[in-house]
């Protein structure tokens, strides 16, 4: 018997909910900039230009609107159609980023949701599958803190 996945309780999520869009969404985007931006093969950064992406972590009430614009990820206006809609609770958005779970084991059991253009969901998908995993370690996205001369290292 599996463990259920982690949710965001129902009212962390409320009051997350209530956020205005424009906050997490820049959030998101700085660190898909420095981590997702610099692994994307170029044909894959030609079919996401200018296409219109939404994130919906749906146990924390948040919906992020993103799209690449040639060179790096931007916010998008909130509440205009997406191309593309993602949808999961946070626990698993963050197992596929990771490589933890597979997409496809996801979206047959229903705990992850794809909307919209067909053909741009399969190209997320199977760049997340071609993604080094290891990007996804949080601790990448601290500053880099030099480290003082003269100091001990280890």
């Amino acid at each position: 018997m599996t463990a259920a996945p982690f949710r965001i309780p129902p009212a962390i999520g409320r009051l997350l909910g209530r956020l205005p869009p424009q906050p997490p969404a820049w959030l998101f985007v700085q660190g898909l900039n420095r981590i997702l931006a610099p692994q994307l093969p170029e044909d894959v950064r030609q079919a996401l230009f200018a296409r219109r992406l939404r994130l919906r972590v749906e146990d924390a009430g948040l919906a992020i609107d993103f799209s690449w614009q040639g060179r790096a990820f931007e916010t998008a206006r909130h509440g205009d159609q997406p191309d593309l809609t993602i949808g999961a609770c946070a626990h698993d958005l963050v197992l596929m980023a990771r490589r933890q779970e597979d997409p496809d084991t996801l979206f047959f059991s229903r705990r992850l949701i794809l909307e919209g253009d067909t053909e741009l969901g399969l190209l997320f998908k199977n760049t997340l599958d071609g993604l080094d995993a290891s990007a996804f370690d949080w601790r990448k996205l601290l500053p880099k803190i030099p480290t003082p001369p003269g100091a001990r290292h280890g």
